[in-house]
């Protein structure tokens, strides 16, 4: 009984992922919605756990929650769930790090070199990486980890990086049939970027953060 139990909820977990990975916009609106009485926990949940199973669809997940919540709260809540995920996976993959990152070496050698590229250049490749919603943002967060990146240029790059990309899907997605009435969005998007940057690379300067 156990055992048919165990196997039972572990067929419908693998069911879940399946729903979970070819989830649409309005399907996944309405299963947030089905949880409203957990108010904001879902919006940061969702997001957070997307870092942990990439396969999840962050780009219509972050457009739910702007369009549930509304603009801003949304894009707090997008925001909140997927940093919060990033530094969890960084900081898993920097405690296992040091023996597994030996055996990536010694197995696959060019990826020394990748390893070494991201130590020297530190917040640049993190920031741009992270302002792109197609990104492998899993690697990243785990390469980071098995890297000697400070942990304080890690966060500073992934937090305005990321800002930049949910703010991005947010602005687009939200209401997304006024679209073309509020060009506005597109000029907001834009300036947040160059704010971020320049922003980032001030802090990093200044606090010596490399």
């Amino acid at each position: 009984m156990g055992l048919y139990s165990t196997m039972y909820v572990m067929e419908n977990m693998k069911n879940l992922l399946v729903q979970m990975r070819s989830l649409d916009l309005e399907h996944l609106q309405r299963t947030l919605e089905s949880y409203s009485q957990f108010g904001i926990l879902p919006g940061i949940l969702l997001p957070l756990l997307e870092s942990f199973l990439p396969f999840l669809p962050l780009v219509v997940i972050v457009a739910a929650n702007a369009n549930i919540f509304g603009l801003w709260l949304g894009f707090l809540l997008s925001w909140i769930g997927v940093s919060i995920g990033a530094v969890c996976v960084f900081l898993i993959s920097r405690k296992l790090g040091k023996n597994v990152k030996a055996k990536i070496e010694r197995r696959f050698p060019k990826t020394e070199r990748f390893f070494k590229w991201v130590d020297q250049k530190g917040f640049t490749p993190l920031f741009l990486l992270a302002c792109f919603p197609f990104s492998p943002s899993s690697i990243i967060n785990i390469v980071s980890g098995f890297s000697k990146i400070p942990f304080r240029t890690f966060v500073l790059a992934t937090v305005l990086g990321k800002a930049v990309m949910i703010l991005s899907i947010s602005l687009i997605s939200f209401n997304i049939g006024s679209f073309r009435e509020e060009p506005w969005r597109i000029f907001v998007t834009c300036a947040v970027i160059i704010i971020m940057w320049f922003g980032g690379k001030k802090i990093e300067s200044r606090y010596h953060v490399n």
